[in-house]
């Protein structure tokens, strides 16, 4: 049975009593193994090593065995069983200190460590056990962002051990003030979550409300990062992410200095950044590492490109239904020639098209990336070019189709894309009733969606609404380094009267 929480299962100084235990508790764990180690001259000495063999090295068994050598070589040479007081003297200031020695009094706490990839040790007359942090596989090593491709700047990106995630931030940010609070969810998988933030600049409001959202959490299994997304968002049925998932370490670093929350999870290599605002999905931490120039082309780029993503097709159906007055004569006339014995109105030309590109872009995700790439330029080219010759669509479509994919690629936050694909269809629906004026409408109601939105308290369009020039020299263009240096500017998060002041930093995410 298992043991209750409130009235623990002690360990007695029978050893063959807590093997028994252990064996009833791990019954049918065949990976988990129980050797009987005899030590001394005489080899009078008995000790139980439980390790799960498929987290734990053989070869450690060397270094027990010689420490319990050293151990029975120190004594005496009476033959009678080791007393605590010996071996605890032994393993906790000399045998042990090198091998993230714990010392174990509960039959649960055993069981715990030996499943999270400890070898636990247990002597005939004592009550104790000493557990050794051994765990023997490898897991994936620190290499560049996979989600997040790097052209300039540090290429660190975090991977599936928390602790090693950990230390990359704390390199980063060598401050007491940096913050680590840990919580274990689950009976099954006993996940461990991380939470990180910067005492005295992030926001306390916002900290307790994270919080508060996050109690219960410990009673379900976490299996990855987006689960907690999902158990404190604002709003769940939003296309809108109101959290943003990274893989660099100097985005993280940043965000804490910022005044953010980052989650990790162990056995999970995406980090969540809490709050996020809309416009932290339309930058990049390379925009810091370039000229103010460049960052801000690059900027102004992505900003149209997210218009263009979301808007093009139902703006081409539109005008080409409604409001071809619009249209230069020399362009609508060239439209019209290329139009000319096309079955479909251009909505149905336009779905068909975007739901095929959107299949191909789906099939080059799931597919082997050597394989995906070549299916899908090879797919769009064969498929554009079939369609144009059997007359489903129209030249004009296929491109408005292609820059608008293009486009979607350029924005560089993976959660914020696929918002705009869901709203795209939308947007064509209302332009194939109502053209110009369905545009608007939809426009309208989506900017009202977005008013409406919060993260965590926060307003979504913080430092766009209400409208603050100061703000927009690191949204929509990004001002000289030397700048916000000297003349930080205020939180993009609302303050709080309880919040402390926030120091001169300049902002380099």
């Amino acid at each position: 049975m298992k043991p209750s929480p409130a009235n623990p299962e002690l360990l007695t100084e029978d050893l063959s009593a807590n093997r028994r235990s252990l064996e009833q508790l791990l019954g049918k764990c065949d990976d988990v193994i129980f050797d009987v180690l005899t030590y001394g001259d005489n080899l009078d000495y008995k000790a139980l090593s439980v390790y799960c063999s498929s987290l734990v090295a053989v070869d450690r068994n060397h270094y027990m065995m010689q420490s319990l050598e050293d151990l029975s070589g120190r004594r005496s040479g009476r033959a009678e069983s080791v007393t605590p007081a010996s071996v605890e003297r032994y393993f906790g200031q000399e045998g042990a200190t090198s091998q993230g020695m714990r010392i174990v009094t509960e039959l649960e706490a055993a069981i715990n460590l030996i499943l999270q990839g400890f070898v636990v040790l247990m002597f005939d007359g004592w009550n104790r056990a000493v557990a050794y942090q051994a765990p023997s596989f490898d897991k994936r090593q620190v290499t560049e962002p996979v989600s997040e491709p790097v052209v300039q700047g540090p290429r660190e990106g975090t991977v599936e051990r928390l602790s090693t995630n950990l230390g990359m931030i704390r390199q980063r940010l060598q401050t007491p003030r940096l913050k680590i609070e840990f919580l274990v969810a689950g009976d099954t998988t006993k996940t461990t979550i991380a939470m990180c933030y910067l005492d005295n600049a992030v926001i306390p409001t916002v900290l307790n409300e994270f919080q508060s959202r996050l109690q219960g959490i410990e009673q379900y299994d976490v299996p990855e990062t987006s689960f907690i997304e999902d158990w404190v968002q604002d709003s769940k049925y939003s296309p809108f992410p109101q959290y943003r998932y990274t893989e660099r370490t100097d985005a993280i670093a940043a965000a804490i200095m910022d005044g953010r929350i980052a989650v990790l999870v162990d056995n999970s290599p995406m980090v969540l950044i809490a709050p996020a605002l809309l416009t932290d999905f339309l930058g990049t931490s390379e925009d810091y590492y370039v000229r103010t120039v460049f960052a801000t082309m690059i900027r102004l780029l992505r900003i149209g490109a997210f218009f263009i993503a979301l808007m093009l097709p139902s703006l081409y159906i539109a005008l080409s239904t409604f409001h071809p007055e619009m249209i230069p004569t020399v362009l609508l006339l060239a439209i019209l020639d290329t139009r000319e014995g096309i079955p479909f109105p251009a909505f149905i030309e336009a779905l068909i098209m975007e739901i095929s590109f959107e299949l191909l872009r789906e099939a080059g995700i799931r597919l082997p990336r050597p394989v995906g790439s070549a299916v899908s330029i090879v797919g769009a080219l064969v498929i554009g070019q079939a369609a144009i010759m059997a007359k489903i669509s129209s030249p004009i479509m296929v491109i408005v189709v292609a820059l608008t994919g293009i486009a979607s690629f350029a924005i560089p936050h993976y959660d914020i894309a696929i918002a705009i694909r869901i709203l795209r269809f939308p947007f064509m629906v209302a332009a194939t009733l109502l053209g110009g004026f369905g545009l608007m409408i939809c426009s309208l109601l989506l900017l009202l969606h977005l008013t409406c939105l919060r993260t965590l308290g926060q307003p979504y369009l913080t430092s766009i609404a209400p409208l603050k020039l100061s703000d927009w020299r690191d949204i929509v263009v990004r001002a000289p380094l030397t700048t916000m240096l000297k003349n930080p500017r205020n939180r993009r998060l609302l303050p709080s009267e309880s919040a402390p002041p926030r120091g001169r930093r300049g902002r380099a995410r």
